[in-house]
């Protein structure tokens, strides 16, 4: 069927509010156009937080060392194209048309979910424009995440922190479980989470799930029956060049260097093509200063933690203003609490995209009037017009800090006709 970009986005969109765990419905979609993700190599990368990061420093160096890399991720901040890049260009939308308007019976035939559909709509786009290699970011846990079709030359773990609880585990050791899923038999599993308990279930679940039967084949996979597990130091920091802003993010490029480090010798760069790719790459939307603004992602307590140790270390020009909005299903008190001792003043609304899944505005009003909530340091305002909060945000001299959620940075930078 024939679609414009537009009628793809109407038909995709609708499809986000469902979430399904399970890899029999993206194999079907991918069958439909001809199992593009097993025309290439790839790597798969997961983790809660800094999973995007590495992904996107692990593309840089291998497009320095000279080869056509497809480069999968999400959430995007502005535009879906975001989500599906080539050598840094981002899927037509002419692509997007075409790859929904032949996947649109499939996709109604199996109920398939938004990130199923995109996802085989990305390994098409990466055939289709000639990929040599595919960095693939988990979306969603890792075990059951429609990315989980891969057979990839490498797969790690970033670390392991709370989030999305209702459909990974209450416990971290629990997540864990799941975002071990990825490893594959003979392949190297790269661990770049730090506590040793945590790094024992990974090793062990890993283990596990390499020597998993495959259901396609009616038995065990043909070859070694463990994943080949390597864990990083926990006190490696890359400490070569680096375009991306914040301490944390020295941990991620050791991540992102024990992954490039694991891959065969074809595809292994070279010491000077990781530093170069390090050295230049950017993803929008991390500590991403642009004039007075200050834009970070960081939509858990793990990411705040983050993001505030970096204001710290980097000390923008105060006062510091804050515009926050946060996802309801997020730990937000703990995240304001962290936020309250970094910022001068911060303003609390409902980001427009995320309306749906926001946050109770009565209840967080309760909590700021609370006697016995933590003393803030920081003045607070609540103003759930998005546009008033904006211009609220922006009085005075000082830094604005836009933070809270990948929507929150999306909807301002949309706002401010930013582009990423």
């Amino acid at each position: 069927m024939s679609l414009t970009y537009d009628e793809a986005l109407e038909f995709l969109f609708p499809r986000t509010t469902t979430i399904k765990f399970g890899l029999t419905t993206t194999r079907a979609l991918l069958k439909s156009v001809g199992n593009p993700h097993e025309m290439m190599p790839s790597v798969h990368i997961g983790g809660t937080n800094g999973k995007g990061s590495v992904s996107t420093l692990v593309a840089a160096a291998l497009r320095e060392a000279g080869w056509r890399v497809g480069l999968y991720t999400s959430p995007h901040l502005i535009s879906f194209r975001e989500r599906i890049q080539v050598d840094g260009v981002p899927i037509s939308e002419a692509a997007v048309a075409m790859w929904t308007g032949r996947l649109l019976s499939p996709i109604l035939e199996r109920k398939a979910t938004f990130f199923e559909a995109t996802t085989a709509l990305a390994f098409a786009d990466f055939a289709a424009r000639g990929v040599e290699i595919a960095v693939v970011e988990v979306g969603l846990g890792g075990r059951l995440d429609s990315t989980n079709v891969v057979r990839p030359l490498v797969s790690g773990v970033t670390k392991i922190e709370r989030d999305h609880m209702k459909y990974l585990g209450e416990t971290l050791e629990l997540i864990a479980c799941e975002k071990a899923g990825i490893a594959k038999p003979g392949v190297p599993f790269v661990i770049g989470e730090t506590d040793p308990g945590l790094v024992q279930v990974l090793r062990r679940e890993a283990r596990r799930a390499g020597g998993r039967v495959d259901g396609r084949r009616g038995g065990r996979v043909e070859g070694p029956t463990e994943a080949d597990v390597r864990v990083l130091p926990a006190e490696y920091e890359w400490c070569g060049p680096l375009s991306l802003a914040g301490p944390h993010q020295r941990r991620n490029a050791a991540v992102a260097h024990g992954i490039l480090m694991a891959l065969p010798e074809p595809y292994r760069p070279t010491p000077e093509q990781v530093g170069l790719g390090f050295g230049s790459a950017r993803v929008a939307g991390r500590l991403d200063r642009r004039g007075r603004w200050l834009f970070d992602v960081a939509h858990n307590p793990d990411g705040m933690r983050s993001l505030v140790t970096a204001l710290a270390a980097a000390r923008p020009a105060g006062p510091l203003h804050a515009l926050v909005s946060i996802l309801g299903d997020k730990d937000w008190p703990n995240m304001l609490v962290q936020l309250d001792q970094a910022i001068d003043r911060g303003v609390l609304t409902i980001a427009p995209t995320a309306a749906v899944r926001g946050w109770d505005i009565e209840w967080l009003g309760r909590w700021l009037r609370d006697p016995a909530r933590p003393p803030a340091h920081a003045e607070w305002s609540l103003i759930p017009d998005f546009k008033q909060a904006m211009a609220t945000a922006q009085e005075g001299a000082g830094t604005v800090l836009v933070t809270g959620s990948f929507h929150t940075v999306g909807d301002v930078m949309s706002a401010l006709g930013m582009g990423v």
